[in-house]
């Protein structure tokens, strides 16, 4: 089980203690990039991202919740990106492009899906992506509930991988937390992102730890 702590709840005016709280006990830096358009928030671009890249000693995932993610694919693999999703949605029905855009600039590729995008959109590219990206909450906001309906849908992929022969991996973001990521790892869950859980805690590093050593039953 892989952890990747969103650096959309970080503290601002103590990055540079947060991204070390990544470094030492994560597995991934999750970096969600809004713009206003695709999703009714802004969060940060490349400079923030360019810091980050400066003295990440762990991968840089990054979710593009943005129109015309392609873009940006090649800029933000330049700034260090190893891991770049876009939303299916905002893909216009032309992901099989976009991923091969990200694969194309050394990246691994990743497909967004929102709880309401049904996840039987995604099963046509399975073989080509590298990991799903499913939704837990609406995108565009840290700190909402987690959807119970996650579990299903999270099966649903995962049996169609198996079905497939897709390497696949699936990963989960919002509302994830130690309550929940056992479930989540049983459902099928390979990589569990966590704002909130994570750098709202008294400990950090308990909370990383807690998650990452859910295992599937």
């Amino acid at each position: 089980m892989l952890i990747a702590p969103s650096i959309l709840a970080a503290d601002f005016l103590h990055l540079e203690r947060d991204v070390e709280i990544v470094n030492r006990h994560a597995d991934l830096f999750h970096l969600d990039v809004m713009d206003g358009s695709f999703v009714p928030n802004i969060s940060f671009g490349f400079p923030v991202i360019e810091a980050i890249a400066r003295v990440a000693e762990k991968p840089m995932d990054v979710h593009l919740m943005i129109v015309h993610p392609e873009k940006y694919v090649e800029r933000f693999a330049k700034v260090g990106a190893s891991m770049i999703s876009f939303h299916y949605e905002a893909a216009l029905g032309d992901s099989g492009r976009v991923l091969d855009l990200i694969h194309g600039c050394g990246a691994k590729a990743g497909i967004v899906l929102n709880p309401d995008c049904p996840v039987e959109k995604v099963f046509p590219y399975l073989k080509e992506a590298d990991y799903v990206l499913l939704m837990s909450v609406f995108a565009g906001f840290g700190g909402q509930k987690f959807i119970e309906d996650t579990y299903g849908r999270i099966r649903t992929v995962k049996a169609e991988c198996l079905r497939t022969g897709s390497p696949a991996q699936i990963e989960i973001d919002g509302g994830v937390s130690p309550h929940n990521a056992a479930q989540l790892a049983e459902a099928g869950a390979d990589i569990l992102v966590a704002g909130s859980a994570v750098f709202r805690a008294a400990d950090p590093a308990g909370v990383i730890a807690a998650m990452r050593g859910s295992q599937r039953m």
